[in-house]
């Protein structure tokens, strides 16, 4: 059973009190993804991290995106454009040649400053106005802000889901090999 089944969920454990509630929802979103991925991929191997049943898209590219979208998002809503760093590292999200141990500290250490720099904006104007991308797509850094914890737990559901299948696929062999024998 995942841990975020074992107690509350992250935004009803009543932390982060100090901040507004818009970040405090962020950084729950956070902490939660964090227990999803933890949970899902604990168990799996470092081919099945690379898998992508029934053509889906791997669960090392969403560990790897999830950070690598925050420190883009996040660098939108401070009021900065992208570095050349980190275009680049927008091209080699899908880097096959990845360790699982490098893909889960990625992961964490992109989890965890993204939850300071969430936390540094605790005295921003939500409303001012952000530009997105090279066109400068409009917002503000409260849409900013909102679609991290969105766009962060839609790349989590992607990973429990595939996370499921793959455990599936791996149930069904242990079952051909014992119905063989």
């Amino acid at each position: 059973m995942p841990t975020t089944q074992q107690h509350p969920e992250p935004w009803l454990r009543g932390t982060h009190s100090e901040l507004p509630a818009v970040l405090r929802a962020v950084i729950h979103a956070f902490e939660l993804a964090c227990e999803d991925v933890h949970y899902w991929t604990a168990d799996l191997s470092e081919h099945e991290l690379h898998a992508a049943p029934s053509g889906l898209t791997s669960i090392a590219f969403h560990l790897r995106h999830i950070p690598r979208s925050l420190d883009r998002l996040l660098t939108y809503a401070e009021g900065n454009q992208l570095s050349a760093e980190q275009i680049l590292s927008l091209k080699t999200e899908s880097d096959f040649s990845v360790s699982r141990d490098v893909l889960i500290s990625e992961f964490n250490a992109g989890i965890k400053s993204a939850t300071a720099r969430v936390r540094a904006l605790a005295s921003a104007d939500l409303n001012q106005l952000r530009g997105v991308g090279k066109r400068q797509l409009p917002t503000t850094v409260g849409g900013l802000l909102v679609h991290l914890a969105d766009h962060t737990q839609r790349h989590t559901g992607q990973i429990v889901t595939t996370s499921k299948l793959v455990k599936a696929a791996r149930l069904e062999e242990i079952t051909a090999v014992h119905n063989v024998a």
